[in-house]
């Protein structure tokens, strides 16, 4: 690791962190944004013990993150049947999702508060023998201390956006020596690789290889409630609004007015990107006077509903493949909008705002291909949704975005190679 003032001071701070660490967790159990019976595991105490052999430690911050990897796991341990796969992650809803869909061999755990007592901790109990950290979560303590200990270390897929890299510009010193720490990265997108190389990252170990997510295939679902649903909805035209902020479901309401002018008997789902918020949501639409089932209420959409809210984990498989076309939600917003490629795969026509710059370049090249809609407010989000309600115009949609989305799964089999690399090379000095 590159000498660094600014990361010396860090860690020498991180020493003294534990007492508002500590304080930090009870803030967060009590908004219910920590597990009650897994808080200890922020703290670095384990609540499994570690399997023996060698180790591959996985770490996603996110939902998104975490189910990019599953294929690839499951991959790496079809060619490793003895390898043991350690994966963590940062939230509640993404420990929910994985929770039944973990490979065999996998164990989650949540990653750790930065403060160098909890880190040591879990570095003591797991002892990796390879760290890969995703996309753009970059805990300075967790990766000087899992360093220092000789791991091999890769950056994947790795997506940093032009407010995070001006931000880290505030610590060069920082983010040199953070970035040297791994043996190589792999990073989306040309950006990134600029981004990366200017806040230190060795040129020659920086290569871009595209998403993991355009690799990782299509949602699951259950084809049964699928097939339920459509029942309900019978010749109905459905239309999906996915992954919605606060702020999102009033401008989809207001599309909505105006799609179902022209089509008296659309129906239109909505898939808040935090489903705890459905109840919420359904009373303000209640309130403006739609009509409205809420799913985590076991409510069925009946001929008479306007909105059905579908507040559950795990099920956007299911709404992709009933929804022909899909607003993806947190670009209305400026939250930097969401992962393109799930819709791509299950034929959902993609429309979408203009605050897209978590994933700038795929939805660049989506545009440039005619193969999403770009709207800007809720009227235009209502005329594109009437523009697509003739069924063989998302379709054509669909398929020009599937053919777009489908060119990048070269990243994953690139992974593949380089983690089979690094186990290799571990069983070897073992």
């Amino acid at each position: 690791m590159a000498f660094s003032v600014g990361l010396s001071a860090y860690l020498l701070l991180s020493n003294q962190l534990d007492g508002w660490a500590n304080r930090k967790l009870e803030a967060r159990l009590a908004e219910g944004k920590e597990h009650p019976d897994r808080i200890a595991e922020r703290r670095g105490e384990a609540s499994q013990p570690r399997p023996p052999g060698t180790l591959l430690w996985f770490h996603a911050a996110s939902v998104g993150e975490s189910l990019s990897l599953l294929n690839l796991i499951e991959q790496i341990l079809d060619d490793f049947p003895d390898l043991n796969v350690l994966m963590t992650t940062g939230t509640r809803t993404s420990a929910d999702l994985i929770a039944t869909r973990l490979p065999p061999q996998t164990v989650h755990q949540f990653v750790p508060l930065d403060a160098r007592l909890f880190v040591t901790k879990f570095l003591d109990h797991w002892q990796p023998d390879i760290a890969i950290w995703t996309e753009s979560e970059l805990w300075p303590t967790l990766i000087a201390e899992t360093h220092k200990r000789g791991t091999q270390m890769l950056l994947l897929n790795a997506r940093m956006s032009k407010k995070s890299h001006d931000a880290w510009r505030w610590l060069p010193g920082i983010s040199r020596a953070i970035l040297r720490s791994f043996d190589e990265i792999f990073v989306q997108d040309q950006a990134t690789a600029r981004y990366l190389r200017r806040l230190g990252a060795l040129r020659e170990n920086v290569a871009v290889t595209g998403s993991l997510k355009e690799g990782s295939g299509a949602l699951p679902h259950d084809e049964a409630e699928r097939a339920r649903l459509a029942e309900h909805f019978k010749t109905r035209p459905v239309w999906l609004a996915a992954s919605t902020h606060p702020g999102e479901e009033a401008l989809v309401a207001e599309a909505h007015t105006l799609a179902i002018r022209a089509a008296h008997r659309l129906l239109l789902i909505i898939a808040p990107r935090h489903p705890e918020r459905g109840p919420e949501i359904a009373q303000d639409l209640k309130s403006a006077g739609w009509n409205v089932a809420l799913r985590s209420e076991g409510d069925d959409p009946d001929p008479s509903t306007q909105i059905y809210i579908a507040d559950t984990l795990g099920e956007m498989g299911l709404w992709y493949r009933l929804a022909p076309m899909t607003f993806l939600g947190g670009s209305l917003v400026d939250i930097g909008g969401h992962n393109p490629f799930e819709p791509a795969a299950l034929g959902s026509a993609i429309i979408h705002g203009p605050h897209v710059t978590s994933a700038a370049e795929i939805y660049a090249r989506l545009n440039e291909a005619d193969a999403a809609l770009q709207i800007s407010d809720g009227k235009s989000l209502g005329q594109a949704v009437i523009s697509l309600l003739e069924p063989h115009k998302p379709a054509s949609l669909a398929h020009a975005a599937w053919e777009v989305t489908s060119s990048g799964a070269g990243a994953t089999e690139r992974a593949f190679e380089k983690i089979s690399a690094m186990i290799d090379a571990a069983e070897a000095g073992s």
